[in-house]
């Protein structure tokens, strides 16, 4: 694994004592040695106990251990990474499942609606309108110069929770924070971007520790030039940088990936993201009923940017085993909030248009499940317990194994529960969801949930796309990504309903994934390297390694 040079360089530099304690990617805490205190006149500044690193994350532990819910918890890991970078991303590594949901989904979701309010140190870029013309300064004003990736969201479609304005920049900050945690991307890498164009949630405009525009949210030519200028200033400024579009509008999103996708190294993990990590458990699914992809008909609940992503990547899938586009197309409905995306239906988006059909509207999503019949249902709709007893009991009548993919976040938008899948589908249920649910006896047997949680996905596809410096994202490199991960999962898995491999042992998939995806990327010429002999080799000589260095 890499060991951080940004770490190295700034060593050479020969830091000051204050620069050692109070530099984040530097502090080592107690665990500086005797002959690094005395070297570094780091002498009376810390007590005497020289502790190893596992005694400093006992403490961060206990801790956590101490703090009432998990908005505090969140609160203390933000505040280690602000002081101890290396701490913390030991203590992420050393129990994924546990502390990836207090980073990220479900907890992030209600950090994001109080980050006015529990705001400490500025993390990331914010970019507000009020700076057009001047982006490029901004960019210039992030201290590391070698930044290759930027997460980016202009904070209108937070998870499930809507228009949070700059309150969104805990979304990038907690993406960033998983590419280096699970996905091996150095931390200093990674920068997080808001795009502040004002908010229109009227809460947080009357809320005086609102740190945004406190203006309605531009749209418009006005949106598309401001967001024209900032992807054109990262290229002048960061030029190796790809660039993450996330949590935009599904109104935005679509058009945004269309327009730059072709032009610069970018992807949109909403869309692409999620459709790779959904394909992933599909093809679990297949491997649990002995099909193929190309043996389902798929109906999502919700129409927006995330579902026709997964569409997408579904019917490349389908058209590789063997349908044409039409056939593979003819196999993928949608219901919107209006209903079935028919014909008749009165409120279809330019994107739903390619998957509409000619038959009669149904507006209850369980009558769509009896007209449609479909092998797996998909939620992307963030409409909490829309998956009822009625649609989970009718896809049971219908399948021997019915497929069921609650996918929205955070939990409290989840179309259902593990536990509520299982018991209305007598045990029978295939199930992933996109926010973790404890695992579920029922009938004597005991099923393990899989979460469908694009956590799989992006920080592998990061490690690829910044070990070989890519200079596009395609559609091809998030299918492999998805067949990668799907071979990763065991028959031991399957047998306790898990589609996905463990958590507990995520960072060797990404890196497996990301090692599959680096070959595909050296193999379409999208690479600014030149293809080494051993490509996994290459790979997991990039990985970050956050243990601490013994400094000279």
């Amino acid at each position: 694994m890499r060991k951080n040079s940004a770490w190295r360089y700034a060593l050479d530099m020969r830091p000051s004592a204050f620069d050692l304690l109070f530099n984040p990617r530097l502090n080592k805490g107690l665990c500086f040695t005797e002959a690094e205190r005395e070297n570094y006149g780091l002498l009376g500044l810390l007590p005497d106990a020289i502790e190893t690193a596992e005694t400093l994350l006992q403490r961060a532990r206990l801790h956590l251990s101490q703090k009432p819910n998990d908005l505090e918890r969140y609160i203390y890991l933000s505040e280690l990474q602000d002081r101890n970078e290396r701490a913390f991303y030991q203590l992420l590594r050393s129990d994924p499942p546990q502390y990836m949901p207090i980073v990220y989904t479900p907890t992030v979701g209600e950090a994001c609606q109080k980050f006015g309010h529990i705001l400490r140190r500025p993390k990331g870029l914010y970019c507000s309108i009020r700076h057009r013309g001047r982006l490029d300064d901004l960019l210039r004003n992030w201290q590391n110069r070698e930044v290759r990736f930027i997460c980016v969201t202009d904070g209108e479609r937070i998870l499930g929770l809507g228009d949070l304005g700059v309150c969104g920049m805990g979304i990038p900050v907690g993406k960033l924070t998983l590419y280096a945690a699970v996905g091996g991307v150095p931390p200093e890498s990674c920068l997080p971007v808001i795009l502040d164009v004002g908010t229109d949630n009227q809460q947080f405009l009357m809320d005086p520790l609102y740190p945004g525009i406190r203006e309605p949210r531009v749209r418009g030519a006005d949106f598309d030039s401001f967001v024209e200028e900032f992807v054109q200033s990262v290229q002048k400024v960061f030029p190796q940088a790809a660039i993450q579009f996330e949590d935009f509008h599904n109104t935005t999103a679509i058009p945004l990936l269309a327009r730059y996708r072709d032009r610069v190294c970018c992807f949109n993990d909403d869309i692409q993201g999620t459709a790779a990590t959904a394909v992933a458990g599909l093809f679990g699914a297949c491997r649990m009923i002995g099909n193929r992809l190309c043996d389902h008909r798929l109906l999502f609940l919700g129409g927006g940017s995330a579902a026709v992503g997964i569409a997408e990547l579904i019917e490349l899938q389908m058209q590789r085993e063997g349908l044409s586009a039409s056939e593979a197309r003819a196999r993928i409905w949608m219901h919107n909030s209006s209903g079935l995306c028919v014909q008749s239906n009165p409120r279809l988006s330019a994107h739903q248009v390619p998957y509409v059909k000619e038959a009669p509207l149904q507006k209850d999503f369980a009558d769509s499940v009896a007209f449609v019949r479909p092998t797996a249902i998909i939620g992307a709709s963030t409409v909490p317990k829309s998956f009822n007893e009625r649609v989970i009991r009718a896809m049971s009548v219908i399948n021997e194994r019915p497929v069921i993919f609650p996918l929205s976040n955070p939990t409290s938008k989840s179309e259902c529960s593990a536990e509520e899948a299982y018991q209305w589908s007598d045990g029978r249920a295939i199930f992933a969801s996109g926010s973790p649910f404890p695992p579920v006896r029922f009938g004597g047997k005991l099923f393990v949930p899989g979460q469908g949680n694009n956590v799989y996905i992006f920080p592998a596809v990061g490690l690829a796309v910044f070990a070989t410096i890519a200079t596009r994202v395609t559609d091809a490199m998030f299918l492999k990504a998805a067949e990668t991960l799907a071979s990763r999962v065991t028959q031991g898995d399957l047998d306790v309903g898990l589609v996905y491999p463990p958590l507990r042992t995520i960072l060797e998939s990404e890196i497996a994934v990301a090692v599959e995806v680096a070959k595909l990327i050296f193999a379409e010429g999208f690479a600014r390297v030149a293809e080494p002999e051993d490509i996994d080799a290459f790979v997991r000589s990039k990985v970050y390694d956050p243990a601490f260095i013994e400094m000279a």
